[in-house]
């Protein structure tokens, strides 16, 4: 039996580690018609609810709200967080939550847990899921309940065959002083789960942990084999059931949880495809009338679930990139994230891009495509969660919006791909450099894992290495932006511009930078701008009459779309290409102002030369987050003069596409100059007879604005610092971001709050209120970094300053009352005499020092050595040495024998030493403290 029993969990170690793609899976029932996801889902909210008394709860939004360590939620247990870290707000709602349940929906695609890569490429993978979960909080119910519960909805109301089922659970782990979870192996037995399909395993597959410290337990889970019986098990994950009861503390240790929880998490579209016998979760009705609206709209053969090299021209891979990643963008924008620059918005462009690459070059999809196939995400998800059916249009528009627009920069760089392939002979790799540039030029915007997809294709390598060198550069060049480092680049010198003057070059017109308009939608349409070479220089400043071969090279035109650095706006940056030449991109990293000409940094890939005519692209996101923050600057100056008076003066300014900093306390903005006026017309804002200027922003400004300041979103100030006397550094984030700082900021707060609550309390012993001390710490670190409302983080300082002080005077005196105690008991076991050598219990070296030092006091001829076992073995020290003692007897040198005997260390002092150790044999190292002490005496 034990033979048998050890070959099956092999079997299933392997099946679980392989994550089968569901061939080969039969329906439970050939006659009965597959059951519904709806029907599914609320089967599963009903069953909680109705005979198990849960509280149903919405899903959460799939953007984090005041968690930034996440891009997106990926877990159902993510809006519970705060019970389980015991930060929750007594007096909120979620205190009050005892047993609940619901349907979460989660995006796993960026950061550490992403399947973004992985999607359409097998038949399981997902970047949009639901997750159905059950929770149990402060030990409403625990093990046995969360089991019975699941083994009686999968069997009883889904109807899933017991023999289709095995279960695992903790194995235990010796390293961490944890024996196995035998309790669910019972529970399990006693569910009548036969022993050889109950198995265990050790901490990597069944001990979830929340995060490098914090609440912590044993998981048990729940496989279905898809095999059914027909050769070896093939396993795949459907519930796992996570027991919260212990807390992984800074030092690794695991203390227990003075509350329990449950917390389970099942995926939806995985129990939909083994209740509808599917070979995949694409071929549920989740996906079905998806699959079947892009059939419709692309004319491509109906979809088959071929995978690998049996999925000839990747039709079928295809259909599953579109199908999964329109259910993320709709939910998404739904939930208040669109396509952006940084973050999760940028991983959501991605996301898009992606899914209009695959609709266009593969299913040949026609453009608007992609738009058209929100309704069918509306008929399957639309019940369960309303917000898609409200926001159904706006997301229709949005993805229709940037579909267009990426199709024309796909189109492009397909042809540039194909061009520079045509140079390349049989063995070369594809330049990093051009394929930088697809990446680079922000109006193409072309993800690298594209654009390496595009070419492996074709079967052409990309010069990888030289792609991370370009990458580090790029990074090194954002945070000098970040620091806001002045690099002087390329640049003309006086003797540049005395040339150019001699000839007569005029300076450079750049009216063209503030040529761009407000479409119907709402969106911004930036105009290309047509110029001609007037010189091109080398890096050293050289003039020359050519440059090509990725010369990096100074480029002059006679007139420019670009925004060159001034006015503390950054560089625009895009790229340039030939007329007439349209798939050879020239990457344009920057532009500055020399003496009225505009210097634009460029990278040739090819030949350019003087004369030439070029049509010139900004970087349409880059500009536009720009735009946002110096309109928002416009603002944040008006508010601040308002709220401070009219002595308040800028005295410096600086923006980029991810923040703007503004010195308060006048800019020398250059000549010439506009006036900027928000909300009142210019002409209006400057007449004399008119109060409107007093009331709103007006400017001397010579930046790109937006046409409407809506578009700004939110502003808020998340930092400052005083430079100089007088004059303060503000820095501050707008749209997403600031929204963003401020849910940060209101969870910090929750946690301040909740901390407080809990020092009011009180603690009850040592051990809980150190944990209260350094749960403050850990709070007053994260207020400390967070990106949070500027004003609300030094309210939050100042209040956990002083809830740091009364927790470490409770902490006083619960170690003084304790060593009192512990103190009385050492003195009735030791008649007086010139040493005490004993054990005690003492849950710090606080305490343990403190005992000796009591102890000292009542018995001054006595000296005295403490040792006090601890978890894992470890042994802490304490020794003091009486005044009467000879001199050669030192308390540093009796602790540094008797913890060097448990191979530890010592310090102190000749009077008071303390130490730590780990020994299994206290009786023998209190025999070396006594011969010690005693050839000392």
């Amino acid at each position: 039996m034990a033979a048998s029993v050890a070959a099956a969990a092999a079997r299933l170690r392997r099946a679980i580690r392989r994550s089968p793609s569901w061939r080969g899976l039969r329906a439970l029932s050939s006659e009965a018609s597959p059951t519904q996801a709806a029907a599914v889902r609320d089967a599963f909210l009903s069953f909680f609810r109705d005979r198990h008394g849960h509280r149903l709860v919405p899903s959460a939004s799939v953007r984090p709200r005041g968690d930034p360590s996440l891009l997106f939620v990926n877990a159902g247990m993510n809006q519970f967080k705060p019970i389980f870290l015991g930060t929750v707000d007594p007096r909120s709602e979620m205190a009050g939550f005892r047993r609940v349940a619901n349907s979460q929906k989660c995006v796993r695609a960026g950061g550490r847990h992403s399947d973004l890569e992985d999607v359409g490429r097998d038949l399981s993978h997902h970047t949009f899921f639901e997750m159905l979960g059950n929770w149990a909080f402060g030990g409403e119910y625990f093990k046995e309940e969360a089991c019975s519960m699941a083994w009686e909805l999968l069997t009883q109301v889904y109807g899933i065959p017991e023999d289709r089922l095995w279960v695992s659970y903790f194995g235990g782990d010796p390293k961490a002083g944890l024996g196995p979870d035998l309790e669910s192996r019972d529970i399990w037995l006693n569910l009548g789960v036969p022993a050889s399909r109950v198995l265990s395993f050790g901490p990597e597959e069944n001990f979830w942990e929340m995060g490098d410290t914090g609440p912590c337990g044993p998981c048990t889970e729940i496989h279905y084999d898809l095999a059914n019986g027909a050769g070896a098990p093939q396993l795949v994950e459907l519930w796992n059931l996570v027991f919260m009861q212990h807390n992984r503390e800074a030092d690794g240790s695991l203390q227990p949880l003075p509350q329990r929880h449950v917390d389970t998490g099942m995926g939806l579209e995985r129990l939909v495809a083994v209740l509808q016998g599917r070979r995949s979760t694409y071929d549920t009705d989740l996906f079905s009338p998806l699959l079947d609206a892009i059939h419709q709209g692309c004319g491509a053969p109906p979809y088959s679930g071929r995978v690998g090299a049996a999925d000839e021209g990747r039709t079928d891979t295809a259909y599953r990139v579109v199908a999964d990643h329109i259910r993320t963008l709709s939910v998404c924008i739904a939930d208040g994230v669109s396509p952006g620059m940084s973050g999760a918005p940028l991983v959501l462009r991605r996301i898009l891009r992606r899914a209009v690459r695959f609709s266009t070059e593969v299913l040949r999809a026609p453009p608007g495509f992609l738009g058209s196939l929100v309704p069918a995400v509306v008929e399957t998800l639309g019940d369960a969660y309303p917000e898609l059916r409200r926001s159904s249009a706006q997301i229709a528009s949005l993805v229709s919006e940037d579909e267009a627009a990426f199709l024309a920069s796909l189109q492009r760089g397909r042809r540039v791909i194909e061009r520079t392939l045509k140079r390349l002979g049989p063995s070369d790799v594809f330049p990093a450099e051009v394929a930088w540039s697809l990446s680079l030029s922000g109006n193409l915007g072309l993800p690298l894992d594209l654009v390496e997809l595009m070419l492996e294709e074709k079967g052409v390598p990309l010069d990888t290495a030289g792609l991370e060198r370009l990458a580090q550069e790029e990074a090194q060049h954002r945070a000098l932006q970040a620091e806001q480092v002045q690099e002087q680049g390329l640049r003309l010198d006086v003797h540049a511009l005395g040339e150019l003057q001699h000839r007569g070059v005029p300076p450079t017109d750049d009216s063209p930078k503030y040529s761009y308009s407000l479409r119907p939608g709402g969106g911004y349409e930036f105009s290309a701008c047509e110029a001609q070479v007037l010189q091109l220089y080398t890096e050293d400043g050289t003039a020359v009459a050519s440059v090509g071969d990725g010369q990096r090279c100074g480029l002059l035109l006679d007139k420019t779309n670009f925004y060159a650095e001034q006015g503390g706006q950054a560089s625009d940056r895009g790229y340039l290409v030939l007329m007439g030449q349209q798939d050879v991109l020239f990457p344009v990293a920057r532009a500055q102002v020399c003496g009225g000409y505009i210097l634009h940094e460029v990278a040739a890939p090819e030949c350019l030369k003087v004369g030439d005519q070029v049509q010139l692209h900004v970087d349409e996101a880059w500009r536009l987050s720009c735009m946002e923050k110096h309109t928002a600057i416009h603002l944040l100056n008006w508010a601040l003069r308002q709220a401070l008076g009219p002595g308040t003066e800028q005295r410096g300014s600086h923006l980029n596409p991810e923040r703007l900093r503004f010195d308060v306390a006048t800019q020398v903005y250059p000549d010439p100059v506009r006036v900027v006026s928000v909300g009142v017309p210019v002409a209006h804002a400057l007449d004399p007879a008119s109060q409107a200027a007093l009331q709103t922003s007006v400017e001397l400004c010579c930046g790109t604005h937006l046409l409407r300041t809506g578009a700004i979103g939110d502003l808020v100030i998340v930092g400052e610092r005083q430079l100089v006397k007088g004059i303060t550094r503000l820095l501050a984030v707008t749209g997403e971001q600031a929204q963003q700082a401020r849910e940060v900021g209101q969870s910090l707060a929750q946690e301040v709050e909740a901390a407080a609550a809990r020092l009011s309390q009180g603690s009850r012993d040592v051990a809980e209120a150190h944990r209260l001390s350094k749960d403050i710490g850990r709070l007053t670190d994260a207020v400390d970094t967070a990106t949070m409302p500027q004003w609300q983080r030094r309210e939050l300082q100042a209040t956990l300053k002083a809830l740091q002080r009364r927790a470490n005077t409770a902490i006083r005196k619960l170690e003084m009352g304790q060593a009192a105690q512990k103190t009385q008991e050492l003195l009735q076991r030791h008649r007086e005499g010139p040493l005490i050598v004993d054990t005690v219990s003492a849950e710090s070296l606080s305490v343990l020092v403190k005992v000796v030092r009591q102890l000292c006091k009542q018995a001054p001829s006595t000296s005295v050595l403490l040792l006090s076992p601890q978890p894992l073995g470890q042994v802490l020290c304490a020794c003091q040495v009486a005044q009467s003692a000879t001199p050669a007897f030192t308390a540093e040198a009796w602790a540094l024998a008797v913890c060097s005997h448990m191979r530890g260390k010592a310090w102190g002092s000749r009077v008071v030493a303390q130490g730590t150790g780990s020994t299994a044999d206290l009786e023998a190292a209190l025999s070396t403290a006594r011969a010690y002490a005693l050839s000392q005496l």
